[in-house]
């Protein structure tokens, strides 16, 4: 049962990637076969609150977010539409048995954080939008992986290529219309799709 040395070698380099990978704090060590390990802390406060969700839950309440959730409908048309706590269920089940799921969320948490403060800013304004989405058939919202790159195709032929300007308009459609409308219209349909069964 002996491993080959190259196998060994393999291992070893796979968990050095591993750790590397992992941060807490700001400090910065290097081993022994040189590679930088970066170590970040998150902040917090004196109790323990990460302050950026701290932070972000007090712009919440002074922005009075919930009460804009209240106002706009959304949680009404979403009961118009099917949608209760008890449609959730096949979703919490989903990752409860799959626990890799729960890992990616829970890695991707220090990226995601900072984003947090711009999705707060931005929620006002799309919850009129989110509460016309979710009043349309789930079939409907997946059309737009459809007409998403329809419409980047249509961008990037109409616009011709003599300026770095246009180009770059050209790049923006295909990233937005040709790639992430069709990506959030299909997730989007199946979950609406899912919870409104």
């Amino acid at each position: 049962m002996m491993m080959k040395f190259g196998t060994i070698c393999l291992m070893v380099m796979m968990m050095m990637e591993v750790a590397n990978g992992f941060s807490v704090g700001g400090l910065a060590m290097r081993s022994r076969t040189g590679t930088n390990l970066k170590v970040e802390i998150a902040e917090v406060d004196s109790i323990g609150n990460n302050i950026i969700v701290k932070k972000s839950l007090v712009k919440a309440q002074q922005n009075g977010l919930l009460t804009s959730v209240y106002e706009s409908g959304i949680l009404s048309k979403a009961q118009a539409a099917g949608v209760s706590l008890s449609s959730l269920e096949p979703l919490l089940k989903l990752a409860s048995e799959n626990p890799d799921v729960l890992l990616l969320v829970e890695s991707a948490g220090p990226d995601i954080l900072p984003l947090l403060p711009t999705i707060l800013d931005a929620a006002p304004g799309l919850l009129p939008l989110l509460g016309a989405i979710v009043g349309l058939p789930p079939a409907i919202i997946a059309s737009g992986a459809v007409v998403g790159p329809a419409a980047a195709f249509a961008i990037v032929q109409a616009l011709p290529d003599d300026s770095v300007l246009s180009v770059a308009a050209q790049v923006v459609a295909v990233g937005l219309l040709g790639a992430a409308v069709p990506v959030v219209s299909l997730a989007g349909g199946k979950i609406l799709g899912d919870l409104t069964k």
